[in-house]
């Protein structure tokens, strides 16, 4: 079976991806050598990778191992295995916590944060016939009734998001003749793409240093 995926990344036991044993394979990085010389990456069925040249002739590329504190700690990553993450932050895992801190007392209580998306709000709103605002209201009364300590909107912390990116490529405009790295400034929402520059600060200056709702409201 694995011989019908890509070869692009390729991993075996998936369902231990979050010990901290698990590794991940990735293509080996080939020198760029001087001269016009073109060579092609071929992936065999077994995943082992080939040089292959010019000439016909192949030479084995040896497999480069990465371990999981290298590794992009994000929900849509391949390497993740959906099974593992279901489990850890499913509904089952929110009750659990909830159940502890009832029986716990107020030092000893994790802090529960719930955060909504207007996504999702609209589309239980559209399900039950209620309003937006309405069913926001009923959310955040559901979620308090549980024992949830803070609920909140990620429209909320999106405007802040925003405002700030839109702080930075100011300042960044302001001194792009300095910087000719400055500009293009590079944001995005994805959670892959605002933590996998943080492995390698400074890699892609152009990267914007705003985190995205989803972070802005745990700051």
């Amino acid at each position: 079976m694995v011989s019908q995926f890509s070869g692009v990344l390729q991993l075996t036991d998936l369902d231990d991806f979050i010990t901290p044993s698990q590794e991940c394979v990735k293509p080996v990085k080939v020198e760029k050598k001087q001269g016009r010389s073109v060579a092609k990456i071929q992936i065999e069925d077994d995943g082992s990778y080939f040089q292959v040249k010019q000439d016909g002739g192949k030479q084995k590329l040896e497999k480069a191992k990465i371990t999981l504190n290298d590794c992009l700690a994000c929900s849509g990553c391949i390497t993740s295995a959906e099974s593992v993450l279901i489990t850890q932050q499913s509904h089952e895992e929110i009750y659990r916590v909830l159940r502890s801190n009832k029986q716990a007392g107020v030092a000893e209580q994790k802090v529960v944060v719930v955060s909504v998306s207007p996504q999702s709000r609209a589309s239980l709103a559209a399900r039950y016939g209620l309003s937006s605002s309405e069913a926001g209201r009923r959310l955040t009364a559901f979620f308090k009734g549980l024992g949830v300590h803070h609920v909140f909107d990620t429209s909320f912390s999106r405007t802040f998001s925003l405002l700030e990116s839109q702080r930075e490529f100011v300042e960044r405009f302001h001194r792009k003749e300095q910087d000719k790295q400055a500009l293009p400034m590079l944001a995005s929402a994805c959670p892959g793409n605002q933590l996998s520059p943080g492995f390698s600060k400074g890699t892609i200056p152009q990267t914007s240093e705003i985190l995205s709702s989803e972070y802005t409201i745990l700051k």
